[in-house]
């Protein structure tokens, strides 16, 4: 018996990374998947290893940024399955010319639009299902760039994400009264296709010391299965080797 038998769960940002990995775990865990992305036939490649391993998951692919993408969406859960139980808010993105020097008003518009608007779209769409239904969990990949701000991710990266950990927050704050809990979720660095954005490229060996995105899936896995009266309103997961800190000890990265 799964944790999440019987439970439907829908997964933004599911073509790769913390999304990916949260759908397979979601899935072998017993859920039923909705995998959403930009990116078809990466979703497609995700739900049928999730089918092959013996697990329920369907596709709908969408451009987050886009509200009328989310809300078509959220319609089609609805009328497919009358319920939401789980939301993985995890659709994010950076650019690679990030500080004030390099960044676009283009640049500016990607990050705020691809981290904040599309989490507030996806979470605005949900309510009304969780709350006819009496309740539901979602959890927002935000970062700790959420909670610091650091030169490496850049200005817009870090205003994003702050809002995003923000607006979780607020979530609780309104809708407690109808059963609703929200997660912000606030990794370190994780080994995922972001990490290309980077101006700098990064060895196998830093990559092999960052969080997973296993990792990440394991702890999402014990918020959205916690009781029904607990909400855990934020939470660190962070690499042993922070490269943050190592570099504020003064050593070589």
């Amino acid at each position: 018996m799964g944790k999440l038998d019987g439970k439907l769960a829908w997964i933004t940002g599911a073509g790769s990374g913390i999304g990916e990995a949260v759908a397979r775990r979601f899935a072998a865990e017993g859920a039923t998947v909705v995998a959403t992305g930009r990116r078809l036939d990466r979703l497609e490649q995700v739900a049928e290893q999730i089918r092959r391993e013996g697990g329920r998951a369907d596709v709908q692919s969408a451009d987050l940024t886009a509200s009328s993408e989310v809300q078509r969406v959220a319609d089609w859960i609805g009328a497919t399955f009358g319920r939401l139980d789980i939301l993985v808010s995890n659709a994010g993105l950076n650019v690679t010319a990030r500080s004030w020097a390099d960044l676009t008003p283009e640049g500016i518009d990607q990050l705020v639009q691809g981290n904040l608007a599309s989490a507030f779209y996806v979470a605005r769409a949900v309510l009304p299902i969780m709350r006819a239904q009496g309740g539901g969990v979602m959890i927002h990949t935000a970062s700790m760039a959420g909670r610091n701000v650091g030169v490496m991710s850049g200005a817009g990266y870090n205003a994003a994400k702050h809002g995003v950990v923000a607006m979780s927050h607020s979530i609780n704050m309104e809708e407690c009264v109808n059963n609703i809990r929200s997660t912000a979720f606030c990794p370190g660095e994780v080994n995922t296709e972001i990490l290309k954005k980077r101006p700098n490229p990064l060895s196998e060996e830093d990559l092999g010391r960052m969080l997973q995105p296993e990792h990440c899936a394991d702890l999402i896995l014990y918020a959205a299965t916690l009781p029904p009266g607990v909400t855990m309103n934020e939470v660190w997961l962070t690499p042993t080797y922070n490269r943050g800190y190592v570099a504020a000890l003064g050593r070589k990265l």
